[in-house]
């Protein structure tokens, strides 16, 4: 005859008739301390069913697909219904865990939008979160409907804090991210402020910041509301317009000056991003233009 297999093995629907003084979800299958033998594992299991496993005391190396995660006293694993498993655990060192299986049998349960598809779901050493997994584990051994209903309630609230926390954890990450990318674009307007004159290349700033060529333009915009190239662009002709100002430099000499070689394309450029000339820029601030006249005849 063949072995009745405990419910935390059992697909959810399995699990309905044994649980009949559980009158909505989530339904708990298993909540116990696992005390583990020396040298304890598991070898590629897979369950039908979610699991939270808590270490409380111990080392031990979880797998999950291709991922590994190595778990001290406090850390919390989280696995989902046909997600390939495997524990080890060092010799020498005894592995406690609570172990909680649990499932919604028909009910549509956004578990992925809570807890962001993590299976690592953080450390709780001395934390409430630890307090409640206990909690919730002498609750479940208790019998009668108010013990069953505490479990069920103490298993939202894990649920809900943890969706809490790592909503927080993403918010703070993307925020720490912010700050790091607005760093990189001070650094990259502070480097073209410093060599505008110099022949400045996208791939000169990609290799300052770590970015790539989009991210690094996508950002920059963020920032300032330009490219990295138009900010370039409006550093000389606003350099461009302090020299005309303040020294006697013909129209070549400040072009050479802001980092063009050729006047006529540096005459374009000005006139494009001013609607006029320098020529024109200067006459409209002296009475007799201040600055030489060169061979260059600017459009």
């Amino acid at each position: 005859m063949e072995e009745e297999r405990p419910l935390f093995f059992k697909g959810p629907s399995e699990t309905i008739d044994a649980l009949s003084d559980v009158y909505f979800p989530p339904y708990i299958t298993l909540a116990h301390v696992f005390h583990a033998p020396e040298g304890w594992g598991i070898r590629s299991r897979v369950l039908k069913q979610y699991q939270f496993q808590y270490n409380l005391g111990g080392l031990a190396e979880y797998r999950i697909g291709e991922r590994v995660y190595e778990t001290k006293r406090g850390d919390l694993i989280f696995h989902r219904p046909g997600e390939n498993h495997e524990i080890t655990t060092p010799q020498g060192s005894p592995y406690v865990c609570i172990s909680i299986v649990f499932h919604f049998g028909s009910a549509a349960f956004p578990i992925d939008s809570l807890l962001s598809g993590s299976h690592d779901m953080g450390n709780f050493t001395g934390h409430e979160l630890e307090e409640k997994l206990t909690s919730l584990v002498l609750a479940y051994r208790q019998p009668g409907l108010a013990s069953q209903f505490k479990a069920q309630s103490l298993l939202m609230d894990v649920l809900s804090e943890l969706g809490r926390m790592l909503h927080e954890r993403v918010r703070d990450e993307s925020t720490a991210t912010q700050r790091n990318n607005l760093a990189k674009m001070v650094l990259v307007k502070n480097h073209i402020l410093q060599n505008y004159r110099e022949n400045l290349q996208i791939r000169q700033l990609e290799t300052l910041t770590g970015f790539s060529r989009d991210y690094l333009i996508e950002q920059f915009r963020k920032s300032f509301g330009m490219t990295p190239i138009q900010y370039l662009i409006h550093v000389r002709v606003e350099k461009a317009k302090e020299l005309a100002l303040h020294t006697g430099l013909s129209i070549g000499e400040i072009a050479e000056r802001v980092g063009y070689s050729d006047v006529h394309t540096f005459g374009k450029m000005f006139k494009k991003k001013t609607g006029y000339s320098l020529s024109r820029f200067c006459s409209s601030l002296f009475i007799q233009s201040s600055y030489k006249e060169d061979d260059h005849k600017l459009p």
